[in-house]
């Protein structure tokens, strides 16, 4: 089947072809007049198709590439966090991976035969978003695939695959072949998704080096009607499947995704066949109804997808090599435990977009793609520590190993201090970048109820100002200097929620300014989690990170400053503008 021309609900993203078409490039290419784009992005998974979404927003053309036709299969990606489905909020389509998904906030460790303690991800209220969505990869990549096809900067194109490069000072020579044949691009800037075998990462002879872990594991996902609540459940050791660890978890469409620790002799190919994992499949459901205060009963089982796969932890040296930047499973690897994959792909092109924007419409030194290339091998570096000693706990490389995992397994049902030793998986949260990540908050807006984090757009930093109560209405338009090629908008100073500097050439504002009164925090729940008192000020980079903030109101030039800083101009970004 081909591509819908809408987006219903009832899409089978598995089997979708995106069609093949040619480009009026490949035109100019038989002319010997090959096009030049600002940026391609290579790689249409939930990494590039972020990244090209996130630029166009933002005033950017974006050529996306893709090798062939067709979205992933099977769950893959499963677990999207908070942070991810805020990042997807602001590109427009956060919303219909909730709608689809299976939302969940809870989990259960399980040692041998019976549950040691559970844990809430998110114990208060007053957030939008769950702590996580459980969403197989290739409806997440539909529902990005149609948010891009609604773009106009956006040119998408399947069966068009790289297969070589050459760098220069000032853009990158890209070799596309497709069915009718090889073609030249040309690229001021290249954004490499193209996954862990990245094809780009090879043509520029580099390598990823980390550690590779001699295991196997079943994923296996099962259609039946079971009664399970949506929660990450976690075995260690139990009856069902002796010495190993289980990992099951919820999906839609009364699918049920299972992961089994093999072992490092276990033979793909026979793991996989129906006859060796449905009797499994059976005995662990008859143990989760029991669980689940159930009488046992095992529901009809259906095989929809299985897969064997070994994981290693590794990232490439550096993120950026010249007019390239590499993202996503292209530029660092985890295991699987802690859904660190493709959420931390998806906040690296968080990362990456606002940055290349800006240097793309001449806002910020070309530099400023090395502070994307730092912060987030930075990140890939945290990942990789939690997901070694996950897997390091999960499956003990010694029999010593072995002793203290489960004794502290043990322990755990009664004591707090060991439950916090267990790591079944430490659970996504977002990097650090010099300030935390923006915390959400439910803000009222004219009197209608609305979320702090949904005020915020694509490529602007936001100024929130933490009024005194009552004072509302107090308006400040903040200079910009005309070295940064920014106008300033001239007329009546700037009502709540509106851009207060614009871009003249290229019409993205940079700066929104939110003012956070009585009236707009009504439950206080903004001051709380932002620590703020009267006169506070806190300055959000586009990626929603803080990168200032002051107790009492700080002048212009204060605020340039620290805009300035973050983008790459005067100082190096080792710390952040702050007056705290």
């Amino acid at each position: 089947m081909h591509a819908p021309s809408t987006a219903p609900s009832d899409v089978d993203y598995q089997r979708v072809v995106y069609p093949y078409r040619r480009s009026a490039d490949q035109d100019a290419h038989e002319r010997g007049q090959p096009a030049r784009h600002p940026v391609v992005v290579v790689g249409a998974g939930p990494v590039g198709l972020t990244a090209a979404i996130d630029l166009a927003l933002q005033g950017v053309p974006v050529v996306l590439l893709n090798n062939d036709g067709r979205l992933s299969v099977g769950s893959r990606a499963l677990c999207f966090a908070k942070r991810t489905l805020e990042i997807l909020d602001r590109l427009g389509c956060g919303q219909r991976l909730v709608d689809k998904g299976v939302s969940w906030n809870v989990g259960r460790v399980f040692f041998r035969n019976e549950q040691v303690y559970q844990f809430n991800l998110l114990a208060e209220d007053g957030h939008q978003r769950p702590a996580f969505v459980n969403l197989q990869q290739y409806y997440v990549e539909g529902f990005l695939v149609e948010r891009a096809l609604e773009l106009p900067l956006v040119d998408l194109r399947w069966h068009h695959g790289v297969t070589g490069l050459v760098q220069h000072d000032d853009h990158v020579d890209l070799e596309i072949e497709t069915p009718d044949g090889p073609y030249t691009l040309l690229a001021d800037h290249v954004v490499a998704c193209d996954g862990s075998r990245s094809t780009l990462r090879k043509l520029i002879g580099e390598e990823s080096h980390g550690r590779t872990f001699k295991d196997r594991f079943l994923i296996a996902d099962v259609r039946m009607n079971a009664p399970f609540p949506a929660e990450r459940w976690f075995w260690f050791d139990p009856p069902f499947h002796p010495g190993q660890s289980v990992l099951l978890h919820r999906q839609p469409d009364g699918v049920w995704r299972i992961d089994f620790q093999l072992g490092w002799e276990a033979d793909p190919e026979l793991e996989k066949q129906p006859e060796r994992i449905l009797p499994r499949v059976r005995t662990l459901m008859r143990e989760a109804s029991i669980a689940a205060g159930g009488d046992g009963a095992v529901p009809q089982i259906e095989l929809v997808w299985a897969s064997v796969y070994t994981f290693a932890c590794m990232r490439m040296d550096r993120f950026r090599h010249g007019r390239i930047v590499f993202a996503g499973d292209a530029a660092h690897g985890v295991s699987p435990f802690g859904a660190r994959g493709a959420n931390s792909g998806i906040q690296d092109a968080d990362n990456l977009a606002w940055k290349l924007a800006a240097v793309v419409h001449g806002r910020a030194p070309d530099a400023l793609l090395d502070t994307y290339a730092r912060e987030r091998e930075i990140a890939a570096d945290e990942n990789i520590l939690n997901s070694t000693r996950s897997t390091d706990f999960i499956t003990p490389k010694s029999e010593v190993s072995r002793m203290f995992r489960d004794a502290t397994l043990t322990l755990a049902k009664d004591f707090d201090f060991a439950r916090r030793l267990v790591n079944s998986g430490r659970l996504s949260v977002p990097t650090v970048q010099y300030g935390m990540p923006a915390a959400d908050a439910p803000i009222t807006v004219d009197g209608l109820d609305d979320w702090l984090l949904r005020q915020m757009q694509p490529g602007r930093f936001t100024l929130m100002v933490f009024d005194e109560a009552g004072e509302g209405s107090r308006r400040q338009r903040v200079p910009v200097g005309p070295e940064w090629g920014l106008g300033v908008q001239e007329g009546s100073p700037m009502p709540r929620g509106e851009p207060a500097l614009g871009d003249a050439e290229s019409g993205i504002d940079v700066l929104l300014r939110l003012h956070i009164d009585d009236a707009f925090d009504a439950r206080g729940l903004v001051r709380q989690r932002y620590g703020a008192t009267p006169g506070s000020v806190v300055l959000l980079r586009p990626d929603q990170h803080v990168c200032a903030r002051w107790r009492t109101m700080p002048t212009g030039d204060a605020i340039q400053a620290a805009m300035r800083q973050a983008l790459g101009h005067g100082a190096a970004l080792e710390e952040p503008a702050a007056c705290l």
